[in-house]
């Protein structure tokens, strides 16, 4: 599915309206009916009850007058607060206005913090008539917004998010919270705290990143009869990762009767050192539950016993130059054992000493497989980046927001304010002019960036999340994904997905405090109901 921006979904608007004849009262109709249509669906019928609707400027306000019109036909009051000059109102919302009007339906304008103040009486006045509140509706701001609420309009903004009159009454915002950020999800001075977001035509970026998911409630997507060829048509490079697409993507890794293990790929992976094998065993688990052929381990010596111990379904090739840690001196050996695999993984808990340094960037430079590089790979490659060159083949690389920054040379904080831009940047830099690199940014919304500027915002994943060892067992999916044939970006995205998937399944069973080790147990379940359902959200158990 689509992820347009601000701009973007005006263009969409305007090529329905323009190309296509499709008269913008016509789609503002069909936004303001289909979020009743919602709201019933939702919470049952609203007849015999009254709403609060606040209207701003432009056609958000519209969009507001429309959902008036057609809740009065339904037997509700809908009780309109105007925000603006409704005399100024023009186009479609004008035409509205104009309706409304004739209807003789209630409305008060509130232009000023002091009239906000009003608003508390005349609440307990239509609650004194004995019939109950329905809900509010946010027809504040829409998707245009640029600049933070200021005056009478964060009044307004607090009032509805924090008065004690309208406690556990639904508030419903139309596009998106007013005061949220379309474009990145931040929050542009103060913004509504909603429990429905109806949008149209398509999701937007500020609903799944930064501060938009915790205040868009449940989200969902109105068709308003945009055409989908307009919106096959247009240039937009960002798209929700959600389980229809997840699935679309993975339909390539259904299998047939008489498949066997070398045909489900074979996978390579440099990973541990001293202190730190149980990153090793994580990402192969992962390898292995996303339904690799085979995985061998490269391994310093001494670590060889742990991991022949614990990782009874994978090979180990034990590294004779390699104590406690990977090294360059096993370069040739490591080069011809990587003959006939599929992909490479390179970095969980590999450590960052220079023999191992060397040794990654020698591969990374000049090893045509497909790699995947985490955790001190990406260390690595952060401190050599004055002396990087274009690698050899194409690389999906899985940093986290530490990791980000060091790639960058900027700060955490910079990374996190700014995550799609920080991993289109990244991906632009590492690629060197590749076309087939991913950039992942792992985190709430996991952000995954290719090197022909496609980028897909990830909806799976939860707080519980949180814990060591996720990142492994996510490099290890892609590694086996890659091997089973998918594409650097379709493995990425698959993988992302997938791994947030298992996680929410343990997450909705028992809250946070389940590990990486469970979570990769319940990757098949997983991905069989990823591969059989396109409507399920998860494996049922």
């Amino acid at each position: 599915m689509k992820l347009p921006n601000a701009a973007e979904m005006r263009g969409l608007d305007l090529a329905a309206i323009n190309d296509y004849h499709i008269p913008g009262i016509v789609l503002m109709e069909n936004a303001g009916l289909g979020t009743v249509l919602m709201m019933e669906e939702e919470i049952g019928s609203a007849a015999n009850t009254f709403a609060l609707i606040f209207i701003g400027p432009g056609n958000n306000g519209g969009d507001g007058l429309v959902i008036g019109r057609h809740l009065h036909q339904r037997g509700c009051l809908p009780i309109f607060f105007f925000l603006c000059d409704p005399d100024k109102l023009t186009g479609d919302a004008a035409a509205n206005m104009a309706i409304v009007q004739k209807l003789r339906l209630p409305f008060h304008i509130i232009d000023s913090e002091t009239r906000v103040q009003a608003i508390p009486v005349l609440y307990k006045q239509f609650v004194g008539r004995g019939k109950p509140c329905y809900c509010i509706f946010d027809s504040i701001f829409g998707t245009g917004l640029s600049r933070p609420a200021e005056k009478h309009f964060a009044a307004i903004i607090d009032f509805i998010n924090n008065s004690d009159l309208l406690w556990g009454i639904p508030i419903v915002s139309v596009d998106i919270p007013s005061g949220i950020d379309t474009d990145n999800g931040k929050v542009l001075g103060a913004c509504i705290h909603a429990d429905f977001t109806a949008t149209y035509g398509c999701p937007k970026p500020g609903h799944i990143l930064h501060h938009g998911p915790e205040n868009t409630g449940k989200l969902r997507v109105i068709d308003i009869g945009i055409p989908p060829e307009v919106i096959q048509e247009a240039s937009i490079a960002t798209e929700l990762l959600d389980t229809d697409t997840a699935s679309a993507l993975a339909a390539n890794l259904n299998r047939k009767d008489n498949v066997h293990k070398g045909s489900t790929g074979h996978l390579g992976v440099l990973a541990g050192s001293t202190g730190k094998s149980g990153a090793a065993i994580l990402a192969v688990k992962g390898a292995l539950r996303s339904g690799v052929g085979l995985v061998s381990l490269f391994t310093p010596t001494q670590l060889n016993s742990i991991f022949e111990t614990v990782l009874v379904e994978a090979m180990t090739v034990p590294l004779p130059s390699s104590k406690n840690f990977l090294a360059k001196d096993d370069h040739d050996m490591i080069t011809e054992g990587l003959q006939g695999k599929r992909a490479v993984l390179l970095g969980p808990g590999s450590g960052t000493a220079p023999a191992t340094a060397e040794l990654f960037l020698t591969l990374y430079h000049n090893l045509a497989l497909p790699m995947v590089l985490d955790a001190d790979a990406l260390n690595i490659l952060a401190q050599n980046k004055k002396t990087l060159r274009k690698p050899a083949g194409a690389r999906i690389f899985t940093p986290h927001p530490g990791e980000m920054a060091r790639l960058l040379n900027c700060s955490v904080d910079d990374v996190q304010e700014n995550r799609m831009q920080a991993t289109q940047e990244s991906c632009r830099i590492y690629s060197q002019g590749r076309d087939d690199c991913v950039m992942i940014l792992k985190g709430a919304g996991t952000i995954i960036t290719t090197s022909q500027n496609q980028t897909a915002i990830n909806t799976s994943g939860n707080p519980g999340m949180a814990t060591g060892g996720m990142g492994d067992v996510l490099s290890g999916i892609i590694g086996g994904l890659l091997c089973q044939g998918l594409s650097c970006r379709d493995a990425a995205s698959v993988a992302v997905f997938l791994h947030g998937m298992a996680g929410d399944y343990l997450y909705r069973q028992r809250g946070f405090g389940y590990t990486a080790t469970e979570l990769a147990e319940r990757l098949p379940q997983c991905m069989n109901t990823l591969l059989q359902s396109k409507d399920s959200p998860a494996a049922e158990g």
